[in-house]
């Protein structure tokens, strides 16, 4: 079974990853009602921290928010059951079928997948959180940044004056000049 497939069914509710009874049946190859009905019979093997039932609020907003959930469910006047991973391998003991302990399997590998994905994104958010952290920086000193720029922008001029004068002093000093003395050359009018 493709993990991608299992990972897009765990959801986010109360704080908590969670797959839903009828996507579980549906995995497990069993009718809801049974999973329900097996459940119900082995209610002590599932704790509140292990399985709970969604509020009608939570079950409109995950309705809301999922466009790949069955029509079938997004109708039903029966809000699901959603089961942690505890409680869906907790579901292996009570579906007792050789298909249900292969889903289980591969139902604790995309729990452990999303894990390590969350563990490997946390990392990537403190660099970002550094990187904000040196903008707000950057935003802050801006004021003095740029008053540093005003001051060396005036030091530019003043140095380009400079040069000025001295390009300007070079030209004359570079002029040729007429010679002291009688010319006898020279015609003057």
């Amino acid at each position: 079974m493709e993990l991608q497939l299992i990972q897009n069914k765990i959801y986010e509710l109360r704080g908590m990853r969670v797959m839903l009874d009828f996507d579980l049946a549906l995995l497990y190859g069993t009718e809801n009602r049974r999973l329900k009905e097996q459940v119900k019979r082995n209610i002590e093997r599932f704790p509140s921290d292990f399985m709970f039932q969604l509020t009608k609020k939570e079950w409109q907003e995950v309705v809301a928010i999922c466009d790949n959930l069955p029509e079938n469910a997004k109708f039903s006047p029966v809000t699901p059951l959603a089961f942690t991973q505890e409680g869906v391998s907790m579901l292996s003991g009570v579906l007792r079928s050789p298909l249900a302990v292969e889903v289980n399997i591969n139902i604790m590998r995309a729990f452990v997948a999303i894990r390590q994905y969350v563990l490997v994104s946390s990392n990537t958010a403190k660099e970002l959180e550094d990187l904000k952290m040196q903008i707000q920086y950057l935003f802050e000193n801006v004021d003095s940044l740029s008053k540093d720029h005003e001051r060396y922008e005036q030091n530019f001029d003043e140095i380009y004056m400079a040069l000025s004068q001295l390009a300007s002093r070079q030209k004359q000093i570079n002029k040729p000049r007429n010679p002291i003395g009688y010319d006898a050359k020279r015609k003057d009018s």
